[in-house]
Order: C-alpha cells, then structure tokens, then sequence
C-alpha cells in the first residue's frame, strides 16, 4: 500500500532549527514517451503497449508509465535503478525541465502542470534547487561566485548574497577557498560547491541528479554524511536519485525503485529489504548487509519485558548484536526515545534476520 500526501504544505520541527514549511511533491498518473507524436500513441501505452513494440512499431520511447509518488515534506525520496529505468527522466519532471506527455504534478498546494511560464521561472529559482552528477560548475567563477550565482540571478542585494554563500560555504566545509576556482578542487570539494550553491538559494525542495556518482567511494561516503547533518537540521525535502542500494539505503527515508520506466516497489528501506518485490528487487537487495538496515521495532516481541539492557527502537539491529555481546546479555528491551517499554530483542532474532529470504518467498509484497 503506497502512503498517501496531502498535497498541501506541512509544518515540520527538524533538530536545531526553527519551525519551517516542508514541500511534499505529489505524483500522480505521470507518462512521458519520447517521439514526434507521443499524444498518437498514449492510449495504446496506458492500455499496455509495451516499450519494444512501441520503439519497434511506432519508432516512439517509453520514458515513465503510469509513475505514482508521494513523496513526504521534509524527508529524503530515493528514487533508483539502472541506466535507462527513467530516474534521471523522472527527477526533471518535477520542475519542468522535460514535459510530461500526461499525469498530474504538486509541490505543496501548487499545482506544477498549471503553472504559466512565469511562474515555472520562479517555482524554478525560488522553491527548487538542483545538484548535478557532473558538478556543474561555472569554471570562470570562483567558489564564491558560484555559490551566489542564484541569487544574484534572482537580483539580491551583493551584501545578502555575499552573507549566504558564506554561510554555506562554511557549513559544506569549504571555508578558506571562497577565491579558489573549480579547476583547483578536487572533485569532492565541487560538488560541495554545487551543494552550497543548492543551499544558498534556500529553496524548499532540493533535487540531486546522481550528485555523488561521480566521486571515489571515501569521499562519496562523506558527502552522504554531509547531506545527512544538513538535513537533521533544515528538513528540506531532497529527491536523490542514485543506481546504487547501499547509497539508497543509507539515505532515503522512502525509496522507489524503477525498471524500463515503471514503478516496481516503493516503501522504506527495510520495506524493501525484507521482503522484495520480485526476483529483480532482490537481485537489488542480496548482498546488502541486513544488520545496518532493519531496526528494532521491526523485529521486536511486543509488550514482554526481559532481563537484559534496553535499547532505542530505532536502532539497527547490529548495533543491539553489538550490545548484547559486550554485555553477555541475549534479548534486550525494546523502548521508545522517552523510555517506555514497547517489547524485546532477542539475539536469535537478530541472527534469523541477518539471513536473505529464498527467492521463491522474496516475490511476497510487503504489508
């Protein structure tokens, strides 16, 4: 069952920030065929046309079928897949940069579809910010100067601009290189260029197109770490697209995952790793470290008490094998972040969750 959004913008607390509105995004019915005369050939599709006759016969490409995705204010959506599965095609609709052939579009209460070409210029600058594979820098511009270019764009004031970019500067870790241009950083130092830039412009939704593909797995490690402390405390709403699980994992609140243009599971992470759609998904989720994804409150007998140490819900379940071990123990109390009692842990549980399904049960859905 896909959980539902209100279109309409929320009021979120994130940790050492104040109150601020997060933007869901809002998908609906979403189709894209790629060709002179995809409206020709929509009904065809939507009645389930496959994608090699409608390239064979029609000389047309399926880029999304019938996408569905709420994705929730102030949280992070992973959208995944391999080359050629749509994820790159899907992120650019949100803010027009590539048409929809049909389906419905929101961020917040604003319907995007509807929005006159003035307005997509501003929902552009203003409530949207993208973060690119390539780094997309300006390699005329200093580190400064990139990171106010939009805002100058949207003509403010040098003294406010200069006052931002500095601030984020500083907070991606750059501080010091203000004058430096592209050519002197290193590929990790750009793209914490390009995220500052994104940062500067304070607009609500963040979108990032493969942003740390790019980089050496160390330094990809660390821009994830990055990205995690800056959302614990600005809750923005990130769209992050990526081809890799781990990566998909470790960042995403909710993932969707997309073969040849179709939805094929979405749901959290640990959704998704216990128990995988089809074969396809758990091809995904086979080799994926199991301990570092499922938490407590997945695994956990509800409502006994046991002797042992208590642990947070919403720890994963290899930092609890870690707990026990060091403290002889083998189950745990479950609590909540304020103590109370939810169920237990034991260690045989953990053990039993550590093993991959068989493939003939990983096709269930999960409930």
């Amino acid at each position: 069952m896909v959980e539902q959004l209100n279109p309409t913008p929320v009021v979120t607390t994130t940790p050492d920030a104040t109150p601020s509105t997060a933007v869901g995004i809002s998908i609906k019915h979403l189709y894209k065929i790629f060709g002179p005369n995809p409206a020709q050939h929509l009904d065809a599709v939507q009645q389930g046309m496959s994608k090699q006759e409608l390239r064979d016969v029609h000389g047309h490409v399926l880029g999304l079928r019938d996408i569905n995705i709420d994705m929730p204010g102030g949280g992070i959506q992973v959208v995944m897949g391999l080359s050629g599965s749509g994820k790159s095609t899907l992120i650019r609709h949100i803010n027009r940069l590539i048409e929809p052939t049909a389906g419905e579009l929101w961020a917040g209460d604003q319907n995007v579809m509807a929005m006159s070409p003035g307005e997509l210029r501003r929902f552009r600058r203003e409530r949207t910010a993208m973060v690119f594979q390539n780094f997309a820098l300006f390699p005329h511009l200093t580190v400064q100067e990139n990171t106010e270019y939009g805002l100058q764009v949207q003509h403010v004031k040098q003294k406010v601009r200069r006052e931002a970019s500095a601030r984020w500067i500083e907070r991606v870790g750059l501080k010091g290189y203000e004058d430096s241009y592209p050519n002197q950083l290193s590929g990790g130092m750009q793209q914490r260029v390009g995220l500052a830039r994104a940062l500067t412009n304070d607009a609500p939704i963040l979108l990032m197109d493969e942003a740390f593909s790019a980089l050496d797995p160390m330094i990809r490690g660390d821009m994830q770490s990055v990205l995690l402390d800056l959302q614990q405390e600005l809750g923005k709403t990130i769209v992050f697209i990526t081809h890799d699980l781990e990566e998909a994992l470790r960042l995403g609140d909710r993932i969707a995952i997309l073969r040849d243009g179709e939805v094929i599971q979405q749901g959290t992470g640990q959704q998704i790793v216990l128990k995988p759609a089809d074969d396809y998904i758990s091809s995904f989720t086979k080799d994926v470290n199991r301990g570092r994804v499922i938490r407590c409150r997945t695994l956990m007998t509800p409502g006994i008490s046991v002797e042992g140490p208590s642990v947070d819900a919403s720890l994963v379940i290899e930092e609890v094998a870690r707990v026990l071990s060091a403290e002889g123990f083998d189950a745990a109390n479950v609590t909540n972040s304020r103590g109370k009692l939810l169920g237990n842990i034991s260690m045989g549980d953990i053990i039993a969750a550590m093993v991959p399904p068989k493939s003939s049960d990983a096709a269930a859905e999960p409930g």
